[in-house]
């Protein structure tokens, strides 16, 4: 049997027990550099690349900015060097002294030619074009839907009757991206009547210059249905994005130039908020599931008419060019030509001279500065009301 040299055994446990302090701690560096958290700044890079696909132009950079809160957006503009803006959120210089106490007097002459060569000059901001999400329809009743698909089917129709399909989208879009926006009602119902109950303000001019109490033309209603439908259950307008406003092509609104214009279809231009308010981010709250009743009857009675008239004669001047055209007239829609009796039925169109008379000259009366009587107090909106658009103050085809 071979004898253990227990001499050299012990030299080598010696040098082992000499080498472990070091292999120990190497073992230590290894161990920590596996469980250290990366750097905030890789992750953030990686994120970066995953959002963008490495595209670092305005494509990737809208890519980021669109998934960003209003208040997240808000910090990442107040420290970008490259950003040069007029205002708070880029809104027109001035844009706070426009309240609903005292709007600017816009004069565009008699045939409304001017304001269409205004709005036509006037450059669209396309940079800032930003698709919506897909309207979540979710009712709470079967009641709630058959409400929320005839307001919304409403909308269309008397505004946007005699339009392309795409512009009948458009509008569909502006009103449940309304629905979306907290500046607004967050029904369908609520939106499309919101402001009817006053005699001033009716977001949408149909439902308080006596439009609705024309039955609707049957082909022209179930046209707007079918719209309303496919928005409902999630089809987007592109071409519109995030607009919360429009107006018909010959009148320029008073709060045209405080936001951003994105494109024209038909004879409708389209608008969304200037700065984070128009970012996708923005339009967050839920829909309710709830819609309001709305007293059909009551709304069928003419209102704004006589909120807007300076005087008797201009609203009999009035009246008669928005109800005394009783014509047949040709129209081409989605390349297919009908005849139709323009007095009937609802929905944009181009005027006729009388008529855009008669519109100019009403949104003057509504817009010029009005001085109280010496014992009556200046009027101004309400604490925390902000000015939001009549869609259009008078319609020729109501």
């Amino acid at each position: 049997m071979a004898r253990i040299d227990w001499t050299t055994k012990l030299k080598e446990m010696r040098r082992l027990l000499a080498a472990a302090p070091v292999v120990l701690a190497a073992f230590g560096v290894a161990m920590a550099a596996s469980s250290t958290p990366r750097p905030e700044i890789d992750r953030r890079a990686e994120a970066v690349r995953a959002l963008t696909g490495g595209d670092l132009s305005a494509r990737g950079f809208a890519a980021i900015t669109g998934r960003m809160d209003p208040s997240q957006l808000a910090i990442a503009l107040r420290h970008d060097p490259g950003e040069r803006r007029a205002a708070l959120y880029g809104l027109t210089p001035g844009w706070e002294s426009l309240t609903l106490a005292g709007r600017p007097t816009l004069d565009f002459g008699a045939t409304g030619l001017d304001a269409m060569k205004l709005n036509a000059a006037t450059p669209d901001a396309s940079q800032f074009l930003r698709v919506a999400a897909p309207f979540v329809f979710k009712p709470a009743t079967a009641e709630d839907r058959r409400r929320a698909l005839r307001c919304l089917t409403q909308g269309i129709y008397y505004e946007a009757a005699l339009e392309p399909t795409e512009g009948q989208e458009a509008v569909a879009q502006v009103i449940l991206n309304r629905v979306r926006d907290p500046n607004y009602a967050n029904s369908i119902c609520g939106v499309v009547f919101e402001g009817a109950e006053r005699t001033t303000g009716c977001q949408f001019s149909f439902t308080c210059d006596g439009a609705l109490a024309q039955a609707p033309v049957g082909w022209a209603w179930n046209r707007a249905k079918l719209v309303a439908e496919r928005a409902l259950a999630g089809h987007v307008s592109a071409r519109v994005g995030t607009a919360t406003h429009y107006h018909a092509d010959y009148v320029r609104p008073w709060w045209a130039p405080t936001l951003n214009k994105l494109t024209q279809i038909g004879a409708h231009i389209f608008y969304r908020w200037k700065g984070v308010y128009g970012e996708p981010a923005a339009f967050r709250r839920p829909y309710t599931g709830r819609e309001p009743l709305i007293d059909e009857a009551r709304f069928s009675r003419p209102r704004i008419q006589i909120a807007l008239a300076a005087d008797a004669a201009l609203l009999a001047q009035a009246e008669a060019a928005l109800a005394g055209d009783l014509t047949l007239r040709t129209v081409e829609i989605d390349g297919q030509t009908r005849v139709v009796g323009v007095a009937s039925l609802g929905g944009r169109r181009q005027a006729s001279a009388a008529e855009i008379a008669a519109i100019n000259q009403r949104m003057a009366a509504f817009e010029a500065p009005t001085t109280p009587a010496p014992d009556e107090p200046m009027r101004t909106a309400p604490p925390g009301v902000t000015p939001m658009a009549v869609e259009e103050v008078g319609r020729p085809t109501s």
